[in-house]
This record gives structure tokens, C-alpha cells and sequence, in this order.
């Protein structure tokens, strides 16, 4: 179909120069991350679960302490706020794994930039639904089973690094909402849908309107 070569071929030209632009600023943030907190710079985060149910690992830049993931799940000293955690969309407003560079680079997206690796992978496009964490899919369908059949209309396309809903109040929006714009997105998928979603992004990032 026409609208998928298309699309990939944007993503990888778009990815590609995005990259090269984006080079100092990597740096930079970089080593911001060694210097403010022991670990590597890239996030050790599981796998996510892309297109058609596929895993893939996702890259992004670390924002929390290293095993942040581990922690919260299995650390007794954890378990109040892994559960305010799932009780609020797999969302926390204040979260003591996050580091004072990783509030910084998550609030204006930076984080998200190593995903243009994805991209060129073809695990993922510039814009589309936001993957999601395994448990969290099951979690979340089971808290909001009127969502099971918008999630496979998700799944159904490449997850992306923008997408309607970061650029409609990000962590602002609950699961059931989120999934149902994630679904709306790939029913109506059109380029110039991309392009509008394109245009809105870099505000989103520069006012880091509900993000956590």
C-alpha cells in the first residue's frame, strides 16, 4: 500500500537527519546522565511490545536508577507505590526513581531521541501508538475490559515515537482514553494525519505539557 512505503520511506529519511541534528544534544545529555548518577547511559528497561504483539527492546536514554524497573516491581520497600502506580495507568506523578537529570530530559522528551535508532530498525515509525510494557497491557485490560478490541487495532501498527497522544496531554490521559486515541489514529492512518501530529510534537517536547 502506498501509505505504508511512503511512510517508511519518511521514517527513515526523517530519522536519519533527526539524528545527525540531533548529535550534540545526545552528547550533552549523555554525559549529564554519567555525572549525575552511577550506570550506563542508555535505560535498562524489559522488552515492549510492538507491532502485531512482537517484542523489541526499546531504546531511550536512562532517566531513572539503574534496575528502576526490577525496583518498583519486586522491592517490598516499593510495593505502596507499585500499587499507585498500576491504580493510576501505570503512571506516577511523583516518582523517587527518577533522577535530577532524568526530570529534566523526560518533562521535554529528550529520553525518547535514541528511539530514532528504532525507527531506522524498522521496529518502530516517527509517529504511531506509544508501546506498551507486557504486564501493562494485561493490567490495563483487565482493569478496562471494554479495551481488548482497541488494543489489537493498536497493536495492528508500528508503535511510534510521537503520536496523538503525546501530543494531546500525554500522562494527563488515562489508559482507556489513550488506547482509544492510539485506535482512532490507526483506523483513520493518513500521511497528512502524520504531518499534523509531526508539526505538534515540538511543542509538546518544549512545554513538556503532561509529562512525568
Amino acid at each position: 500500500m502506498l501509505y505504508y512505503q511512503t511512510k517508511r520511506i519518511i521514517d527513515i529519511v526523517g530519522s536519519t537527519v533527526i539524528s545527525i541534528m540531533f548529535l550534540p544534544i545526545c552528547a550533552l545529555v549523555a554525559v549529564a546522565i554519567k555525572l549525575d548518577n552511577p550506570g550506563p547511559v542508555l535505560a535498562d528497561t524489559p522488552e515492549r511490545v510492538g507491532q502485531y504483539g512482537r517484542r523489541f527492546k526499546l531504546f531511550k536514554f536512562r532517566s531513572m536508577v539503574v534496575n528502576a524497573h526490577e525496583i518498583l516491581r519486586k522491592d517490598p520497600n516499593f510495593s505502596k507505590l507499585y500499587k499507585e502506580y498500576k491504580h493510576n495507568s501505570y503512571k506516577l506523578r511523583h516518582d523517587p526513581r527518577v533522577t535530577g537529570v532524568g526530570r529534566f530530559i523526560r518533562k521535554h522528551s529528550l529520553d525518547e531521541i535514541p528511539q530514532l535508532l528504532n525507527v531506522i530498525k524498522g521496529e518502530m515509525s516517527l509517529v504511531g501508538p506509544r508501546p506498551y510494557y507486557p504486564d501493562e497491557l494485561v493490567e490495563q485490560q483487565r482493569k478496562y475490559p471494554h479495551t481488548k478490541k482497541l488494543v489489537k487495532i493498536v497493536l495492528s501498527a508500528r508503535p511510534g515515537i510521537t503520536g496523538h497522544w503525546q501530543v494531546s496531554g500525554r500522562s494527563e490521559v488515562n489508559f482507556d482514553k489513550r488506547i482509544k486515541m492510539d485506535a482512532d489514529y490507526v483506523t483513520k492512518k493518513s500521511l497528512l494525519l502524520d504531518v499534523s501530529i509531526l508539526l505538534r510534537s515540538p511543542w509538546a517536547m518544549v512545554s513538556g505539557k503532561g509529562a512525568v
